[in-house]
């Protein structure tokens, strides 16, 4: 495969399998995605995803595709295993905020003298929306995209993931219920905690109802953390995704509704580690 240059192709290289094992033993899977926080020239790579994918979690393993001459090389890759695996991880600081980040620098550097070259495609701020641009551009309903590992379905040859489309199901400019999340309409499965979403059009766009404007847009809107259920009374709740890859007898019903922790989170996260490390921003 040659380089990607679209933006789209690039987020076919954002994610990672998470695939772990918790301390009693089970297996899990969820997604983490790639964020690069830029200052300046200066570059802070982070792994992104839900507290509930790593909590009580022992070891590990991430699978990428390897890097030849700047290509990806499909069909060819790299299993990372990473032991004391929650310990490696931040978590948000309110108890609220599903979203916890790792430090990828470290993991990019011990590669890096392995002589390991593994390709990711890490985004960046610049694709968080402005309040600006939420309020005057990003309307009640929006097309979205999310991507990740539902049902442990992606290519597993080529290691790409799975691209999923829905919409905003409430908007993203007020926190549902006092909370920093919206909601999405969009099938959210076991393995898709974690998941980045995006606003996603392509080819034209009209916003807030404005003039229609020939090209594509693409915002970072969060992360997947939750989806809800019809459960054995009848009653519906929010659950977090499951994680957990062993069979389970079903006992609910899943509604086509999923949470997603707002991408300001991701950010305010970040930038809490680097001021307590000193970095000025």
């Amino acid at each position: 495969m040659e380089i990607p240059t679209s933006l789209f192709e690039k987020l076919l290289f954002n994610t990672v399998r998470i695939e772990a094992t918790l301390k009693d033993g089970s297996q899990i899977s969820g997604t983490g995605f790639f964020f690069d926080y830029t200052i300046e020239e200066q570059h802070f790579y982070f792994l992104v995803t839900n507290k509930h994918v790593i909590e009580n979690t022992d070891q590990a393993n991430l699978v990428f595709n390897l890097q030849v001459n700047g290509k990806p090389a499909l069909g060819k890759t790299f299993c990372l295993n990473i032991t004391d695996f929650e310990t490696a991880w931040f978590p948000h600081p309110k108890k609220n905020i599903d979203i916890a980040v790792m430090k990828f620098a470290p993991v990019l550097n011990f590669l890096d003298e392995k002589g390991i070259q593994i390709f990711i495609q890490p985004f960046d701020q610049s694709l968080i929306p402005s309040e600006k641009v939420i309020n005057e551009e990003i309307d009640a309903v929006e097309d979205i995209i999310f991507i990740g590992y539902p049902k442990s379905i992606y290519d597993k040859k080529n290691l790409i993931p799975i691209v999923r489309k829905g919409i905003t199901a409430t908007p993203f400019s007020v926190d549902f219920e006092g909370e920093p999340i919206f909601l999405i309409d969009g099938s959210i499965f076991p393995g898709s905690s974690g998941s980045p979403v995006f606003l996603y059009d392509r080819g034209s766009y009209s916003p807030k109802g404005k003039v229609l404007i020939a090209g594509s847009r693409i915002f970072f809107l969060g992360v997947v953390t939750s989806c809800y259920i019809i459960n054995g009374n009848n009653q519906i709740e929010s659950v977090d995704v499951p994680i957990k890859t062993e069979p389970i007898i079903i006992t609910s019903q899943l509604i086509n509704l999923g949470g997603v922790i707002k991408s300001k989170a991701v950010k305010e996260l970040i930038e809490y580690i680097l001021k307590k490390e000193g970095v000025e921003i």
